[in-house]
């Protein structure tokens, strides 16, 4: 079977399983088998921050950069594509009314999300020039800075035009909160986290990766080799912002409501935890600490009946035996739990590892002659072709 009709049937499968589970996600199921809103957002979640983890898995896991300001790109995607479905939404689906209510949401949706990563990834290059010359910390300062700095440009941006149009105005509502339409769902969702994996795969199996691979085991190495390592982390920073802008459009579109507080530094902190548990350098592992991180917390929510006995000492000196509910515990026991697993496990849970992606490579090309055996495998052509022709010689 041919590598093109695989990847045909593996599409075709990818979508199917999409569209049935945006179908259990709906109102009316999937032949009766439905999923509750609350687990329904937990699944969305899950797919927006395997966008999130598998994009900044190329900075932090492939290349060995150190950024946390992953939230801010993400913000700037949300931000501009929800300014143009807000303002420009309603115009653009008059003029595609021919493609009918779907279709021109459709049209919406995907326009808004191109323009969510080209945000994000122009602020990805203003801040990737200057400060990828950096190393380690300093890198991780200026990048938390950066977003931030995005954060609070979010923030302030109504009153500071206004101030210089002389007049209130509300465009992007960062202190209030912008409504936005919800034109994404699942499938459309699941749809950008499957492309992203894809797309990220494939560029570490390139020979970009493979330059990628080589500035994160030894840098000056690479250097020496001739790869312009500032151009290759630059590159490699702009792909994983515009990815971040996706993944923050896509949130915008389903979440229908943006506020600055969504985009605060701990959800950059949260987005390295993912790709930490799971294992920098590892796809699969970036899928699976996106789960982890965003089950977890909830799964420790559920436990409320359960009791987490302490010793509490009254004012009068008294010693008595209280409890507490587990849930209420939840944060300290999934910190607890990412620092075992960096005690017993740092490299993560995957390592650098991969599981079930071989079929994602792209097929190389056959050397000629690979198959090539007997006396005159190994040797040289011009010595082959002296050979045949004094045999030739010969037989005259």
């Amino acid at each position: 079977m041919s590598s093109w009709v695989k990847n045909i049937i593996t599409a075709v499968v990818i979508l199917a399983f999409l569209y049935v589970v945006n179908m259990m996600l709906s109102k009316t199921g999937f032949f009766g088998i439905g999923i509750d809103d609350y687990q329904g957002r937990l699944v969305v979640l899950i797919a927006v921050n395997v966008i999130l983890a598998t994009s900044l898995n190329l900075i932090n896991g492939f290349t060995g950069q150190f950024s946390i300001g992953h939230a801010g790109f993400m913000a700037a995607g949300a931000y501009a594509s929800a300014a143009l479905t807000v303002y420009q939404g309603d115009a653009i689906k008059s003029a595609l009314a021919f493609l009918g209510q779907t279709g021109a949401e459709a049209v919406v949706l995907i326009l808004a999300v191109l323009l969510g990563a080209v945000v994000a990834a122009i602020a990805g290059l203003i801040v990737g020039i200057p400060s990828l010359r950096l190393k380690g910390d300093y890198l991780a300062i200026v990048t938390l800075g950066f977003a931030e700095i995005i954060r609070i440009v979010i923030l302030n941006f109504d009153e500071t035009i206004g101030k210089i149009l002389g007049r209130n105005v509300e465009i992007l509502k960062g202190s209030t909160g912008l409504t936005v339409p919800g034109y994404a769902d699942f499938l459309w969702i699941g749809i950008f986290a499957a492309l992203t994996v894809i797309i990220v795969h494939n560029i570490v199996k390139s020979d970009a990766g493979r330059a990628l691979i080589s500035i994160r085991e030894d840098e000056l190495a690479a250097e020496a080799m001739g790869i312009n390592t500032t151009r290759y982390k630059v590159t490699a920073f702009v792909i994983s912002s515009s990815f971040a802008g996706i993944a923050g459009a896509l949130f915008a579109h389903y979440n229908k409501f943006l506020s600055t507080n969504d985009f605060q530094f701990n959800r950059s902190f949260e987005i390295i935890i993912m790709i930490v548990l799971g294992g920098m350098g590892s796809m699969t592992g970036a899928i699976v600490g996106a789960i982890v991180v965003t089950i977890l917390p909830e799964l420790l929510r559920q436990l409320s009946f359960l009791q987490v006995p302490f010793i509490q000492i009254a004012p009068n000196g008294d010693v008595m035996l209280s409890s507490i509910p587990l849930d209420s515990l939840r944060l300290v026991i999934f910190a607890l739990i990412l620092i075992l697993t960096m005690i017993l496990r740092p490299q993560g849970i995957f390592g650098t590892n991969e599981f079930g992606l071989s079929w994602l490579k792209r097929p190389r090309k056959k050397d000629e002659g690979a198959g090539t055996v007997g006396a005159n495998a190994g040797v040289p052509e011009a010595q082959q072709e002296d050979a045949r022709r004094m045999e030739s010689e010969d037989k005259d």
